[in-house]
């Protein structure tokens, strides 16, 4: 069994669809999308806010490196993070 949904996507996009998704819900807050497609966009979402929870270069860069606007890298680090510091998870 897959530990991910297929999504009936090749690789390739299917992973640049998630790298969209993603930053779309990073910069606008919300997205319109199917509920597969949400669940599997969570996992990277939480992934993203994990690093910028971390907040250093390092995390910074390999954000920047996922998502596909450096203005949404630029909130997730100085607005999104800090919000859920103190959080666990």
């Amino acid at each position: 069994m897959a530990r991910y949904r297929k999504l009936g996507r090749t690789s390739s996009h299917r992973d640049l669809m998630l790298r969209n998704l993603t930053t779309s819900l990073l910069e606008k807050g919300r997205i319109e999308t199917t509920e597969t497609r949400a669940k599997e966009a969570r996992r990277q979402v939480e992934k993203m806010i994990t690093l910028a929870k971390r907040g250093d270069l390092h995390a910074r860069r390999q954000a920047a490196s996922y998502m596909t606007s450096p203005a949404a890298v630029q909130q997730l680090f100085d607005e999104i993070g800090p919000k859920y510091a103190d959080k666990n998870g």
